[in-house]
């Protein structure tokens, strides 16, 4: 029996199966606000037969985006945004629908991909100052960030928590913390680019206390039962940076702290980074903290054929598997998936004259006849 369609907790949040559609940015909102494009492009992968779809990074302050153009929930014009998108979705899917919180920090006030990506400067039209543990730019000749004082930090958990808040509001299932990607929380545990010589900074103990805060307070405005678990760069694959050891040291922190699991993915806080790109490069990290911390482990990353997906459950290397650029190409991943492995799906009601001849069970719940 396949472990991919067998299903999986994430606290008190039950999963059909053990496929998630890992967050995206779509650089397509407006003042933080879900527009059209979030409402076709969500509700294509809601009908996908996944167990847990989240949505993109949200910014949780105007300054915290990647871009102007992020998905945000620090207004209820954001929340409001949201609410008629997902209601539109929830009519026709049941998938749960996490949300993914985070802050960009240094990599903030930056073009869309398709416009070239670079920083927007500060003082240019769209562009801000950004703010991060230390007045470091992320790549040589960008705008140095401000470093944030006590003050600063303070609004930022707020701001976290009240994100958090509408989402509960909003009904999603779950939320997950980016401290991944060389976002503003990874920069905290990064030595590369936390300089501090404050209780934030430079021991490693020092280093996760801002992330770990964050967490508290996010936990602390939800309720108990809305599982809050976080995404973690395993590694900065750059010599003296954050590795593996801090992570797992950090995993072992959230779960005293109720952390519901540990999404594994690395890179992403310097220029420097040397990745080895194989198949299911990053799912070893995944390994480790699923074995070494005990909490519900996500591994992504070059995880694109459903055997191979499969052999890393089977061998206990994680206890689900996330895609996103996969999911983008294929939005029907989990059908396909499911014929290949011998198991059933969800699929709308619509779609069930599409299942192959070949499959006599492919959808779960189908009963359709000709006329």
């Amino acid at each position: 029996m396949s472990i991919l369609f067998q299903g999986l907790n994430l606290g008190k949040l039950q999963l059909e199966n053990r496929i998630v559609i890992a967050p995206m940015c779509e650089y397509s909102a407006v003042d933080g606000n879900a527009q059209d494009w979030h409402m076709i492009h969500l509700g294509s992968l809601a009908l996908s037969g996944a167990g847990l779809m989240i949505l993109e990074a949200t910014a949780v302050s105007p300054e915290g985006r990647i871009s102007p153009q992020d998905l945000g929930l620090f207004s209820d014009d954001n929340a409001h945004a949201l609410k008629r998108v997902l209601g539109a979705i929830r009519m026709h899917s049941n998938m749960p629908f996490a949300i993914q919180l985070s802050h960009a920090g240094r990599k903030g006030s930056s073009f869309a991909p398709w416009e070239g990506g670079a920083q927007i400067a500060p003082g240019a039209p769209n562009g801000w100052k950004t703010e991060a543990p230390s007045a470091v730019p992320h790549a040589e000749g960008e705008d140095a960030p401000e470093a944030l004082d006590g003050e600063g930090l303070s609004r930022i958990r707020k701001d976290f928590a009240l994100a958090a808040k509408r989402a509960e509001r909003l009904g999603l299932d779950g939320i997950e913390i980016h401290m991944a990607h060389g976002y503003l929380l990874h920069q905290f545990l990064s030595p590369l680019s936390n300089q501090r010589t404050d209780e934030y900074g430079g021991s490693l103990e020092n280093r996760l206390r801002f992330p770990i805060e964050v967490f508290e307070a996010v936990k602390a405005e939800v309720s108990a039962d809305l599982p809050v678990w976080v995404r973690i760069s395993a590694t900065d694959w750059v010599p003296g940076g954050w590795d593996i050891e801090g992570t797992l040291a950090l995993s072992k922190a959230l779960k005293e702290r109720g952390c519901a699991a540990i999404h594994v993915t690395s890179g992403g806080v310097s220029p420097r980074q040397e990745i080895k790109l194989e198949p299911g490069y990053q799912v070893p990290f995944a390994e480790r903290v699923k074995t070494e911390v005990g909490l519900p482990t996500i591994a992504v990353g070059l995880i694109v054929e459903a055997e191979q997906a499969e052999e890393i459950l089977q061998k206990g290397q994680a206890d689900a598997i996330a895609l996103a650029r996969g999911m983008l190409y294929d939005p029907r991943w989990p059908w396909h998936a499911a014929a290949e492995l011998g198991e059933q799906v969800n699929a709308p009601k619509q779609y069930w004259r599409c299942q192959p001849h070949e499959f006599k069970s492919l959808f779960k719940g189908m009963n359709i006849g000709q006329r």
